[in-house]
C-alpha cells in the first residue's frame, strides 16, 4: 500500500506537486493551496492510502519538488 500525506495548512501554492503528480494533486481555486485527491483529513494531515503502486514514482517526484517539504510518501 502506498501512503501519501500532505500538511495542507503549510502549502505555499507553488504548484510543483500538481506538475509532478497531476492525478493525485490539484490546486484549490478557493485558497490557492494544493488538494490531495481522495484523501482523508485528520488533525491537519491529509492522507491518501492506495493499493495502486503505479502512483509511487509520481508522488515521490512531488515530495522531491516540494520546496516546503510538506508531502511524504511511504510504502506499507
Amino acid at each position: 500500500m502506498v501512503i501519501v500525506t500532505l500538511q495542507r495548512h503549510k502549502c505555499i501554492g507553488c504548484n510543483y506537486c500538481v506538475e509532478m503528480a497531476p492525478n493525485q494533486f490539484q490546486m484549490s481555486k478557493k485558497d490557492g493551496k494544493t488538494v490531495l485527491l481522495h484523501a482523508v483529513e485528520k488533525k491537519g494531515f491529509h492522507t491518501l492510502k492506495s493499493n495502486d503502486h503505479a502512483i509511487l514514482e509520481a508522488c515521490e517526484n512531488a515530495v522531491k519538488a516540494c520546496p516546503v517539504k510538506i508531502i511524504s510518501v511511504k510504502i506499507n
